[in-house]
């Protein structure tokens, strides 16, 4: 099996434009989360979000590529586009074939269809714009990036509800590793602030109106978010060769299915995940210092998530350091874990842990170390990422420090 390196981020989401800012803002426990601002918004019980602010779509393209992106889609092309450039990849006639695009996205374009469901049921108009299918289907973002790019090589979309980035980036990882492929673009996007999308959410009463606090005995919810992140992963000789920084090395992945509930987590589902990307790996669990959790903000998830790695990490949980930054940036649904990966990769690089924000009080039922309000300095090798899904679906990635 080949090994398999980051060697380019780049990011758009509530915590700011670019990888560095949003890495800046998690070093400062920043919340990107606000009150939101779009039509109808008045008419929602759920009022904030973590929402890219100050976003003008023609700072980035042509009238005629706003047309044809939907948000979601921009998000993730302006992503691309920093990672891509970080990491010096150039594709030509003969490497192009073996270089893909694997995104994770749950909504597609979810305005697109607020919008147009707005056109012929509200305003009663028989026509739409010819191009709402090209611009609401969920692999929309990832053939765009291989179009303006020229990745000729495995191209798709997984959508896994909130794993689909983790479901994404495993994938990349499994295509370099087996000799499928040498250069991966992947990561994820989403954009579900809008009036349908928050009002269907409503619904499940998961939603938190005043906050998202992780692992707090006080917590009373999720908050969600929008935005993107994409890497660049790339087969560790080539990138050695061409003499590329190394972000970081993934190391192992693994999936499961709780087979048992289409909203409730199961610890048990969670263990498979996380002892497969150990196995995967070839880790020990004492080996892992951090752990980026899924961390939603729900009684239900974060609690059975500290079970969980208390299962998988037996004694050496108490040394784990396992924090959410939900909490700043909300729950991007399908590009949440990608946006998380960062956070992951400035711990093994920069030796920076990301911190849960708005914790209030300690809840007995997560008694683990969640590096409440403030980073935390610390020299940490290995690190996993969680997603835990909507219909039981979970993915870890595990990560280590650059070779």
């Amino acid at each position: 099996m080949r090994r398999v390196v980051i060697t380019g981020q780049g990011a758009i989401s509530a915590l700011g434009r670019g990888a560095d800012a949003a890495l800046a803002a998690m070093r400062d426990g920043l919340s990107g989360i606000g009150e939101l601002d779009f039509r109808d918004v008045d008419r929602l019980s759920i009022r904030i979000g973590g929402q890219v602010r100050d976003y003008d779509p023609a700072a980035h393209f042509s009238r005629q590529e706003i047309t044809l992106y939907d948000p979601f889609t921009q998000f993730a092309l302006i992503a691309a586009e920093e990672a891509i450039a970080q990491s010096g990849v150039t594709l030509d006639e003969a490497t192009a074939p073996r270089a893909g695009v694997v995104l994770g996205n749950s909504g597609g374009g979810l305005q697109t269809i607020d919008e147009n469901y707005r056109t012929v049921y509200e305003e009663a108009k028989n026509r739409v714009h010819p191009f709402v299918i090209p611009r609401l289907m969920n692999n929309a973002a990832a053939s765009h990036i291989s179009m303006k790019h020229g990745a000729q090589g495995p191209t798709f979309t997984v959508s896994t509800a909130c794993a689909s980035s983790n479901h994404a980036m495993g994938q990349a990882f499994e295509m370099i590793r087996s000799g499928v492929a040498d250069v991966m673009v992947t990561g994820g996007s989403e954009s579900m602030l809008v009036f349908g999308g928050i009002k269907a959410w409503e619904g499940l009463r998961v939603m938190s109106k005043d906050g998202c606090r992780p692992f707090s005995k006080t917590r009373n919810g999720m908050v969600q978010g929008e935005g993107a992140a994409i890497f660049v992963f790339e087969e560790y000789e080539r990138a050695t060769a061409r003499g590329a920084e190394i972000l970081a090395e993934v190391v192992g992945f693994a999936m499961s299915s709780d087979a048992s509930d289409i909203v409730m987590p199961n610890r048990d589902g969670a263990v498979r995940a996380m002892k497969g990307a150990l196995a995967a790996a070839g880790l020990n669990g004492d080996e892992v210092g951090y752990i980026n959790a899924h961390g939603t903000g729900t009684a239900a998830n974060d609690r059975t998530e500290c079970a969980a790695v208390r299962d998988v990490f037996g004694d050496h949980a108490d040394r784990l350091m396992i924090s959410s930054t939900k909490s700043m940036h909300g729950h991007l649904i399908g590009g949440t874990g990608a946006v998380e990966m960062l956070a992951c990769i400035m711990a093994v690089k920069d030796g920076i842990v990301a911190p849960t924000i708005n914790y209030e009080e300690p809840d007995p039922d997560c008694d683990l170390d969640v590096v409440p309000n403030e980073a935390r300095q610390a020299d940490v090798q290995v690190a996993l990422t969680n997603a835990f899904a909507f219909g039981g679906l979970n993915a870890v990635l595990a990560i280590r420090k650059a070779p």
